[in-house]
């Protein structure tokens, strides 16, 4: 799946920086920053991102809520999300799976790395879940 364009939401400002700077540097990617999950699903709808990284640990609406409203609305229903979280443990990972994320990325996450962690996700995911 070609990717052009990328939400990152994050509510840390120097996670969003970092990021931004990985994907547009290292992935040529246009970039666009939500730091909450309200945030988010506006900008979501607005840009038709063609992925969204998602923190799981955010204020008033965390990451799994996000993703459920996210993927109950029809203009962003199909965009593939990739949590990005310190929470890796298997039962996590299940968990955000079993919600329909496309995959997982710890954090702290490796910036020269990261576009190729997304497109390595993206290759093998093979939609929502209806």
């Amino acid at each position: 799946m070609p990717v052009s364009k990328v939400l990152l939401v994050d509510d840390e400002p120097h996670i969003r920086r970092i990021g931004e700077l990985s994907l547009k540097g290292v992935g040529k990617w246009k970039v666009v920053l939500a730091s909450s999950g309200h945030e988010a699903l506006e900008a979501a709808a607005r840009e038709a991102p063609d992925v969204i990284l998602l923190d799981v640990m955010m204020p008033d609406m965390d990451g799994q809520e996000t993703l459920l409203e996210l993927r109950a609305r029809e203009a962003t229903a199909a965009i593939p999300i990739i949590f990005m979280t310190a929470k890796v443990q298997k039962h996590e990972v299940d968990r955000y799976r079993e919600l329909g994320a496309a995959g997982v990325i710890p954090k702290p996450f490796d910036p020269m790395a990261l576009p190729g962690q997304i497109r390595d996700i993206l290759a093998s995911y093979a939609g929502p879940r209806a």
